[in-house]
């Protein structure tokens, strides 16, 4: 049955449009074809090693070759997709993980140890052995495949068992020492070549956690974390594995039956091969970088990041790291300032609050642990632990921006704190947050945006929360943490999207109810946000008291008595609006149709540049049926997505204008996208629980329904053109590229963005580029002042390029003014005095440390002030 249906795709293939590839590839075609096939039939009777082999040719090929034959929309099922994306999420781990492991193991081992080792323990021979034991126990241990981080973790504790089993000749320091020590401390050993080493006691190699110790200081990995790993579930998979040591090492024929076992349960990727270089698992460079192509930036306020990558692994954990160390100094519980504002409130919400924390310990352990699998509970408690107190960090931050509005009565600053859903929601953003740090894809591309099976909306599930309640968080929550690294700021922003696209519109979304109510305040001319508004600046000044206690507000500033505020006391009621005046409009709902607007015309635009750049006349028009769409016919949306209703639109002006544009040209234009996904067009609600085409969708449901409003275009009175959304810089991007300085230098100022090394406890920029001749950061020293003495020659130069320019009669930029780091023989501005033998560099630390003291001192003034003002 595979044969004869993989038959018919491959001759539906030849005779398709575009079919010349497949005709100089009748291997690989044919190939993709039964891969196609056999998944959707469930009669995979190969694996994916074996499928590879066959057709010579890599995995990254083969992907993309995919990829290409996948013309048609009903080529290729979603089922597919989801496979292949398994697969590929798997690869990527696997690669990168196994170029850790090789340089982490010549890191270890001696090249050639001394002549006592046996030609048994060859450096061949235990790379083999710790390849495929880690395999092995990845593949017993963990059900998420795909988590880079708690599969190095794995990784590190294999290092550690087979350290501890190697003879300290094969080592290099600090291992030798290490190894050694644990030696004489516990049993006797002779060192005669090819002793059995197996005299130490289990309890000897299980306990001691000095190898963890040095493994996880040399890849600035949480000890913590390692430890209860290595305790939890590597020790436990060693005893059911029944893997013993024999000759100073496991025997390699148990564990390779064992994997081989595994290996063809899973019919996927042959992992052993790496361990040969095989060819069908090296990276394709071309092909991996089309395939992992990080589309274009849409928005062109948004920079390019052109800093070299890092490696997976070592991205992975500098994120992670500096997570911890902003979170070192947070607390488990409610701080004393948090207590305080508890205590203001006209009811307490502290014992809630703290009821609320632990009740969702529990289930997110036990969620975690069902993802993950049972051995990993106490990593997700540790996580969540970390989710808190981030919780408890940003409360405080964003209570202090709510009091700082006048208008904020005790009434709504008490009913804000005990806001169940408000609170749901920052704990899950909180949690989030976590989780995507640590969930950080071996991917290539941008990681943020990578999927794995406890991405976003996963949390969503865990907190039994609604999307569009999570959606109001975000901002305020982005605001509230200055210490937000890039990537995670970007990831937040991904989930407002996915919430904005597809997630709020889910049926049971409280969306609709917000605009079924907004319609009934009026009658049905109320919009849920009038198309006026839209070239209307987006104000991104909304705190978290606006969107969950909206459309409830505070009083205006012109009521009677003195203005309420968060120091009023428990028994001031607030003031009652009369009953002739009119509700307010909710704001959570007016915010969300505005970012709603922004973020389709950004992708409807996009496409159109792709497809119709010829036709600019017809942009509006698209848009404006668009914009319609979503604003009155919003029950379009309901289980669907935002892009299915732009690709109708889009299709359906071409149509009555009579442009030549076939929907498989949007689907193709629409695939190279950024963050979209073949289910968008593949698998379209077409009736209940009944999925089709977009096509089909198309036809039976969006003309259907928009026919009348479609034919009026055609029309010599066309409906009124809706306004361009006015499209501001993200809120939440900031510039990231080095702005080169005019005139010819090769100078560029740049923020600092190079993730972190943790060494020695001490914070310190990792090198940018190996190119960079001068390369200066403040906060780290590096000698004399002589580099800044050149940077100052240097932009002095380029001043008198630029005025001789101006003389010339060219256009004059603004001089530039020249970057003075020091000052000599000067006092500083706090009278503070430098002693003579201080270099010039520490001079300015030391005046840009007092600056900063000054400015803590200032806002440790303030908030007592705010303090004061409340116990009165």
């Amino acid at each position: 049955s595979v044969r004869e249906k993989a038959w018919k795709t491959y001759e539906s293939l030849s005779a398709a449009d575009g079919a010349l590839a497949c005709s100089k590839k009748k291997k690989e075609t044919w190939g993709v074809c039964i891969f196609i096939v056999a998944i959707d039939l469930d009669e995979v009777t190969f694996t994916f090693t074996e499928l590879l082999k066959s057709i010579n040719m890599s995995v990254c090929t083969f992907f993309q070759f995919l990829k290409e034959v996948d013309v048609n929309m009903d080529t290729v099922s979603t089922k597919v997709d989801s496979t292949v994306s398994r697969l590929k999420k798997k690869y990527d781990v696997l690669f990168a993980l196994y170029h850790k492991f090789e340089r982490t193991c010549g890191l270890i081992y001696l090249e050639q140890p001394s002549s006592e080792i046996s030609a048994e323990l060859s450096s061949v021979l235990v790379l083999k052995n710790y390849w495929i034991t880690f395999l092995l126990a990845k593949g017993k241990v963990l059900q998420v495949e795909d988590d880079l981080v708690i599969s190095f973790q794995l990784l590190l504790c294999v290092l550690d068992y087979f350290i501890k089993l190697s003879p300290p000749a094969m080592l290099k320091e600090p291992y030798k020492s290490s190894v050694s020590a644990v030696t004489v401390n516990g049993s006797a050993r002779t060192p005669r070549r090819g002793q059995n080493r197996s005299s130490r006691t289990a309890k000897q190699l299980d306990t001691d956690t000095k190898i963890i110790e040095i493994l996880c200081k040399e890849h600035d990995c949480n000890f913590d974390e390692v430890k209860n790993v290595y305790f939890t579930s590597f020790i436990p998979f060693l005893n059911s594995a029944g893997i013993v040591a024999s000759n100073g090492l496991p025997e390699v024929e148990v564990i390779l039956k064992q994997y081989d076992e595994l290996y063809l349960k899973n019919k996927d990727i042959d992992a052993r091969l790496f361990l040969n270089h095989d060819e069908t698992l090296q990276s394709d460079v071309t092909a991996c970088s089309q395939l992992e192509r990080t589309p274009l930036k849409n928005n062109p306020d948004e920079e390019i990041n052109i800093m070299l990558p890092q490696t997976p692994v070592r991205a992975a954990m500098n994120s992670i790291q500096q997570l911890i160390m902003i979170l070192n100094s947070a607390t488990d519980k409610p701080s004393d300032t948090l207590i305080m504002y508890f205590n203001n409130c006209t009811v307490n919400p502290k014992d809630s609050i703290l009821k609320r924390v632990e009740s969702f310990d529990h289930i997110f352990k036990k969620k975690f642990a069902e993802a993950v699998g049972q051995g990993w509970a106490e990593i997700g408690s540790q996580r969540y632990k970390l989710g808190v107190r981030l919780y408890y960090r940003v409360m405080e931050s964003m209570l202090k921006s709510v009091l700082g509005q006048v208008l904020i009565t005790c009434f709504l600053f008490s009913k804000l704190l005990n806001d169940n859903i408000f609170h749901t929601s920052l704990l899950a953003c909180a949690v989030e947050v976590v989780m995507a740090t640590y969930g950080r894809n071996a991917s290539q591309s941008d990681s943020t945006s990578a999927e794995t099976d406890m991405s976003f909306p996963w949390i969503l599930n865990v907190f039994d929360l609604k999307a569009f309640d999570f959606y109001k968080v975000i901002e305020s929550f982005i605001r509230a943490e200055p210490s937000l690294t890039r990537e995670m700021i970007k990831h937040l922003e991904h989930c407002e999207h996915r919430i904005m696209e597809s997630l709020a519109w889910q049926s049971g979304s409280p969306l609709f109810d917000l605009i079924k109510q907004s319609k009934e305040r009026e009658g049905q001319t109320d919009q849920p946000e009038p198309a006026s508004t839209l070239n209307v600046p987006l104000q991104h000044n909304h705190t978290a008291a606006d969107l969950y206690l909206s459309p409830v507000k505070s009083p205006k500033k012109k009521a009677s008595g003195p203005p309420p505020s968060a120091t009023s006391t428990p028994d001031v009621q607030p003031a009652v609006i009369p009953q002739t005046q009119k509700p307010q409009k909710s704001t959570s709902l007016s915010l969300f149709y505005k970012k709603v607007y922004l973020l389709a015309y950004r992708r409807l635009h996009t496409l159109f540049l792709h497809l119709l750049s010829e036709h600019p006349d017809l942009e509006p028009l698209i848009w404006t049926l668009f914009q319609h769409t979503l604003q009155n016919e919003y029950e379009l949306m309901r289980d669907r997505h935002l892009d299915q209703i732009m690709m109708c639109s889009m299709y359906g002006i071409c149509k009555v204008k009579n442009v030549d544009l076939r929907f498989k040209i949007i689907v193709s234009a629409y695939k190279e996208l950024c963050n979209t996904n073949q289910e968008t067009f593949k698998r379209v609600l077409i009736r209940e629980e009944q999925y089709d085409s977009i096509i089909v969708f198309y036809n039976l449901v969006f003309m259907q329904k928009l026919k009348t409003n479609i034919l009026q275009y055609a029309s010599s009175r066309p409906p009124t053109l809706s306004p361009i959304p006015h499209i501001p810089r993200s809120p939440y991007q900031f510039s990231n590229s080095p702005r080169r300085v005019p005139a010819g230098n090769n100078i560029y100022i740049s923020p600092l963005k190079s993730p972190y090394k943790f060494s020695d406890g001490f914070q310190s920029p990792t090198k940018m580029t190996p190119r960079s001749r001068i390369l200066v950061s403040i906060g780290e020293s590096f000698g004399t002042s002589e580099k800044f003495q050149k940077i100052n020659q240097m932009l002095c130069n380029s001043e008198c390029q630029l005025k001789r320019s101006a003389e010339a009669g060219a256009a004059a930029p603004k001089p530039l003014k020249r970057l003075r780091f020091d000052i000599e023989g000067q006092d500083e501005a706090d009278g503070s005095k430098h002693l003579p033998q201080e270099s010039k560099f520490q001079q300015k630390l030391a005046e840009m440390t007092s600056t900063r003291t000054r400015m803590q001192k200032q806002k440790l003034n303030d908030g007592n002030d705010t303090s004061a003002s409340e116990e009165k």
